[in-house]
């Protein structure tokens, strides 16, 4: 119990311990977030082959939006303690650990020695390790293996505060605690760094844009007040209404710079340059399976559907990570679908790095190259919100692909 408890305290401390820095000392030139590049820093780039003739897979997901934030809570139900540990948005492999913390953090002074988890996503994988470091024996109960699941579905990509709250809805802490969460995540994908397969990695993404970044960023189409808003139908209907907390962890993560002149190779007027951390389907979902088996984990096929059916189980203590699920099995109509939907190329290594221009995304990753439509109706944050159609759309996949396939056609390579 003593382990446990340390791990609680630990926990409580919380990862903020690393606080957020004065940069005063820093000189005032450096601070500058538009830098150019210093010449010759940009490498030379092999231009991806994206057409659509190429494409081998369309996978859709639902992302699970509650306006709330994530349901991070204990609720008995029967003779059981459930812990839930839901509702991430578009966020959820970004804030998985610090998610799967919290929730462990909530049963630790339980001292249940064996626990449930119900999910074999990547929030219940993460939620069910974290548990095995805390001590506990676990069992997951799940429809699919993360093969299967919609997490795999997903861009994989490090995207922490992607519809992840509605300012007007989330609670007043939640910004505090969505900080803590996006740290101690962040900390713990850095140790998956380096690894056979490269489970977790860094690619250079090129933020491209006609018109000027400050521009480009920051000009949102003004809401259309006849529409309403989320208090009065319930959905969200403005990009204004998510909550953004990107500012609260800018000491850690690496900023965009420009690139000017020979540095930018694109056929465009405005070009930035930005690392991200990406996450490897195949290599990162062998690696939590092997942790998890390694240190005694079991996996047991099982379909829910009633929480009778979670009060059979053998746990006390269950976990309850089933991700959209939930607004069927827990009832929980708070839960609204965002569709998004990713088509996938074969891999191509010499074009490792990720472009985003004209509402479309490309990522080049070991599973595959990923093209998806990010903002191709103009909507922004809105786009997929309240479709639950999980049905792939060729023609939508198409019209990301031919984004790039342009953008390509006019693209030379800067020699260096």
């Amino acid at each position: 119990m003593k382990r446990r408890n340390l791990f609680a305290a630990s926990l409580a401390a919380g990862a903020l311990a690393a606080g957020r820095k004065s940069w005063a000392s820093v000189p005032e030139a450096a601070q500058a977030m538009g830098r150019t590049a210093p010449p010759g820093t940009v490498p030379a780039l092999t231009p991806a082959r994206v057409h659509a003739d190429q494409i081998i897979d369309i996978k859709v997901c639902l992302r699970p939006f509650r306006p709330t934030g994530p349901r991070l809570e204990i609720e008995p139900v029967a003779d059981k303690i459930v812990v839930h540990n839901y509702g991430h948005g578009g966020s959820g492999w970004s804030l998985s650990w610090g998610s799967a913390a919290m929730a462990v953090e909530r049963a630790a002074p339980l001292m249940e020695k064996r626990v449930a988890v119900i999910g074999c996503g990547i929030i219940g994988l993460t939620t069910a390790i974290t548990a095995q470091r805390a001590g506990m024996n676990v069992t997951i109960y799940a429809r699919d293996m993360l093969p299967h699941t919609r997490s795999v579905r997903a861009n994989g990509s490090w995207t922490p505060d992607s519809r992840i709250a509605l300012i007007t809805a989330a609670t007043p802490d939640f910004a505090a605690r969505w900080e803590r969460m996006a740290r101690y995540s962040w900390q713990t994908y850095r140790e998956y760094l380096g690894l056979p397969g490269n489970p977790v990695d860094f690619r250079d993404n090129y933020i491209l844009s006609d018109t000027p970044p400050d521009e480009a960023d920051h000009t949102e189409p003004a809401p259309d007040i006849s529409k309403g808003s989320y208090a009065s139908t319930g959905v969200p209907q403005s990009e204004a209404e998510f909550a953004k907390y990107g500012d609260r962890i800018k000491d850690i993560i690496p900023a965009a710079e420009l690139l000017a002149g020979a540095d930018n190779p694109f056929p465009v007027a405005y070009a930035r340059r930005k690392p991200i951390m990406i996450y490897n389907f195949g290599a990162f979902g062998h690696a939590l399976l092997s942790d998890f088996y390694q240190a005694g984990g079991r996996i047991e096929i099982r379909e829910f559907h009633s929480l009778s059916e979670v009060a059979d189980l053998p746990e006390r203590v269950v976990f309850n990570c089933t991700g959209y699920a939930a607004r069927d099995l827990w009832g929980d109509k708070s839960l609204i679908p965002v569709r998004g939907q990713t088509a996938w190329l074969p891999p191509q290594p010499a074009a490792n790095y990720g472009v985003r221009y004209k509402g479309a995304a490309m990522l080049s990753k070991s599973d595959g190259l990923m093209v998806q439509g990010v903002n191709l109706s103009g909507l922004g944050e809105l786009e997929g919100v309240g479709n639950s159609m999980e049905q792939p759309n060729r023609a939508e996949a198409e019209q990301a692909v031919a984004v790039f396939e342009d953008l390509f056609s006019r693209f030379r390579p800067r020699r260096g």
